[in-house]
């Protein structure tokens, strides 16, 4: 399953998002979601905790300024990668 979360960590509900992640899946952290990757960050670590692939979609971090905030251990995606996220995947859920 492909998640996106596209809205602030701080205005998503974590808790459910991480109930419905699997072995396997893939989240892509767009928009105000980006700020979920801060390097040290309170949602980083509980994301990382989670049995998924974390991602940031490149132009929303630098549209935000947050190109040298960005924890190392997450993937930096385009938005050409974004699509074939979607093409591996034969579900998606946005939060």
């Amino acid at each position: 399953m492909l998640h996106t979360l596209s809205v602030s960590p701080w205005h998503a509900d974590i808790a459910a998002m991480l109930r419905l992640m699997e072995h396997g899946d893939d989240l892509v952290l767009l928009s105000d979601g980006v700020t979920a990757a801060i390097a040290d960050g309170r949602f980083l670590e509980i994301l990382q905790s989670a049995p998924i692939t974390l991602y940031v979609l490149q132009d929303d971090v630098d549209a935000r300024g947050l190109a040298g905030q960005i924890a190392d251990s997450v993937g930096r995606v385009s938005y050409t990668d974004f699509v074939r996220l979607t093409v591996k995947h034969a579900g998606q859920l946005a939060w």
